[in-house]
């Protein structure tokens, strides 16, 4: 390895924070959710950890969930935006996947089809979200329907929280309220549970849970340490310091030099830059650790390198700087760079060195 810019994935992380989430309802299920390839963590290393515990897992598209199957995943795979093409219809009844149903138009497409074996559905109602499901109104239609197809196996209800991070919200009641109403007359297995849910409202826990990033140890409560106590930071993102310059005051930093120096500061160039998936935006001040001491980025972050502060650190060429991980919470580092968790970790690109271990 030449270029020190490295991510560490920590696969026994992963099965730790499964664990707790399924810990939230252990007589229920849970999908563990690894779209996006597993939220930039490597969806066929996270599902072949899990498989042996997992009740399955959950992908946004065909695509993903067949990367899976080639890759000797046996457990129930939904496809959570369900199918774009009719023509994929085949390919999912010969995988044994299952499909989220959201539109007419998917649910004509099952029943024209002429299956290999019929479908496990996921009826998805919109509750509130507005963006994908039947409205209320036309749900139990649907459902009667699907329910009659000799292309449809079983039948489980979902819908999808806007708001279960935060606990003041009212949309998230407004949600429940809605989703036990309009299913009241529709006996099946149910599903509501994100993250959020799973860690703090049992009564949206019903029979199936779908954690997503709580898997990967960043809790969706930033203010809320209580959750996070319980997490596992499951990616580390570092790099080491390539070059070292004392600069006086007055000097400037980086790409037009949003950063001057008010005293003489000790600057290190580290080989980290937004080609490698570390945010441009991010701020002055955002937080790093040089040699497990606490420091800031200073300037703009480059396409291959950044700079950071060195002043009074026992820190040189070659040192390690962590950007976010165990010992840096992606959720501090996430505001200054007016982001969240979700997009430093999906950003990392493929020159990244990538480590795993467990």
């Amino acid at each position: 390895m030449a270029r020190p810019a490295t991510v560490t994935i920590d696969l026994d992380a992963i099965a730790h924070n499964y664990r707790v989430a399924k810990s939230q309802a252990p007589a229920r299920k849970a999908l563990a959710v690894v779209k996006a390839n597993a939220y930039g963590h490597g969806a066929i290393d996270v599902a072949r950890k899990l498989e042996a515990e997992a009740d399955g897992f959950a992908v946004a598209c065909i695509e993903e969930a067949l990367e899976l199957r080639e890759a000797g995943i046996r457990k129930p795979i939904l496809l959570l935006e369900g199918f774009f093409q009719a023509d994929e219809l085949a390919d999912i009844g010969r995988h044994d996947l299952w499909t989220v149903v959201h539109n007419q138009a998917q649910l004509d497409a099952i029943a024209r089809a002429d299956l290999p074996a019929p479908l496990n559905v996921w009826l998805k109602l919109d509750t509130g979200m507005h963006r994908l499901g039947f409205a209320p109104d036309a749900y139990r239609a649907a459902y009667r329907r699907l329910k009659a197809l000799p292309q449809v196996r079983s039948l489980t209800l979902m819908s999808h929280f806007t708001s279960a991070e935060d606990p003041a919200s009212p949309a998230t009641r407004h949600q429940l309220e809605r989703f036990e109403r309009v299913s009241r007359d529709c006996p099946s297995p149910r599903s509501f549970a994100n993250s959020a849910a799973t860690m703090t409202l049992p009564e949206a826990h019903h029979d199936w849970q779908r954690p997503g990033i709580i898997l990967y140890g960043a809790s969706p409560f930033v203010a809320d340490p209580e959750v996070q106590a319980q997490l596992k930071p499951a990616m580390t993102l570092t790099s080491e310091v390539i070059a070292v310059r004392e600069l006086r005051p007055g000097e400037a930093i980086g790409y037009n030099g949003t950063w001057v120096c008010e005293a003489p500061t000790r600057v290190g160039t580290v080989a980290m830059g937004y080609a490698d998936g570390y945010p441009r935006q991010a701020r002055n001040g955002t937080p790093v650790l040089v040699n497990g001491q606490r420091s800031r980025l200073l300037g703009r972050v480059s396409m291959d390198m950044l700079m950071v502060d060195l002043t009074g650190l026992d820190a040189g060429v070659g040192s390690s700087v962590e950007f976010w991980g165990r010992n840096l919470l992606a959720n501090e580092v996430a505001p200054w760079c007016d982001t969240i968790a979700y997009t430093l970790f999906t950003g990392i690109t493929r020159r990244v060195h990538r480590r795993v271990l467990g």
